[in-house]
């Protein structure tokens, strides 16, 4: 299904600018991945960078919407209905990617209860390698979708899932840890906020291996019979 899309975004002209307008959005939300995990994890909350931050949410934003408007006009032409199932899975990355934008802004907000920066402990560097391996989940991201590459999205999906695991334990272990009331609300709220921004993420990979009524829902069993053999 995503190879299609990537294809009739390439060769239809009504389409290839919206083709061009999910790239831009992929671009800004992983530069939001970048600066508030700066500002998270060393406590730096500097005026100036949180009105970037939320500067760049709305940009993503905007093209949502944007997306959204031109994929309605779309489909609503005479002889477009064909087009309608890759439209749709277009709608579905959208909305991951403005999550992203959501949750990587909520990083920064942390900071109005806590100055840090976090304590420099087994927890916290834990937390730090679930932080790298978001972003260099991401980093993969738009690669990996050009190419319309199994063999990487699914490698990525399951590194994804055990980032996920992690983070259900990290909550736990600062939940049962001697932090002070702001330490503990802030670590557990930066790793739920991780958590949410690799699941979009996933869920947004899911799109190269799986047919679309099953976007965003990931099992190995539901996997096509061609993927289940690979490691």
């Amino acid at each position: 299904m995503l190879r299609e899309l990537i294809s009739i975004l390439r060769s239809s002209d009504p389409l290839r600018e919206l083709g061009a307008q999910f790239t831009e959005m992929l671009r800004i939300a992983q530069e939001l991945t970048l600066k508030p995990g700066k500002i998270f994890f060393e406590g730096q909350d500097r005026p100036e960078e949180r009105s970037w931050v939320y500067d760049q949410d709305v940009q993503v934003n905007e093209l949502q919407r944007r997306i959204r408007k031109q994929v309605i006009a779309h489909v609503s032409l005479t002889g477009n209905s064909a087009d309608l199932p890759y439209c749709l899975l277009l709608m579905s990355l959208v909305k991951d990617v403005e999550r992203i934008g959501d949750y990587s802004k909520n990083l920064t907000e942390i900071t109005e209860f806590f100055d840090g920066p976090l304590p420099d402990d087994d927890i916290v560097a834990e937390l730090r390698e679930v932080r790298h391996g978001v972003e260099a989940a991401f980093d993969g991201l738009a690669q990996t979708l050009e190419q319309a590459d199994t063999e990487t999205a699914l490698r990525l999906i399951r590194q994804g899932k055990d980032l996920a695991r992690r983070c259900d334990i990290l909550v736990v272990r600062a939940a049962h840890s001697s932090y002070d009331v702001s330490t503990a609300v802030a670590v557990v709220l930066g790793t739920r906020y991780y958590k949410r921004i690799g699941g979009h993420v996933m869920n947004i990979l899911s799109s190269v291996i799986m047919p679309l009524h099953k976007i965003d829902y990931y099992d190995e069993d539901s996997l096509p019979a061609e993927l289940k053999t690979q490691p």
